[in-house]
């Protein structure tokens, strides 16, 4: 469905400016995850700290998502 997110209460249509920062964003995340994803896959790493690093990356993110998009939500 197009234009979804218009259904959706508290989110608002997003200016050209904004759209291209939240791509630029998504895409940063996107290579990040593929860092991520191999030091999962690394035994010599200390997978706790990887998945410690992993949360803090995805709230990081988010917490940019959320600066762009403004939701007039909690």
């Amino acid at each position: 469905m197009e234009n979804q997110h218009r259904k959706i209460k508290g989110y608002r249509e997003l200016d050209e400016r904004e759209i291209m920062a939240m791509n630029q964003v998504k895409e940063l995340a996107a290579m990040v995850g593929d860092i991520v994803e191999s030091m999962k896959n690394n035994g010599a790493c200390d997978q706790r700290w990887v998945a410690i690093g992993a949360t803090d990356l995805q709230k990081g993110f988010m917490a940019l998502t959320r600066a762009i998009a403004k939701p007039e939500f909690f």
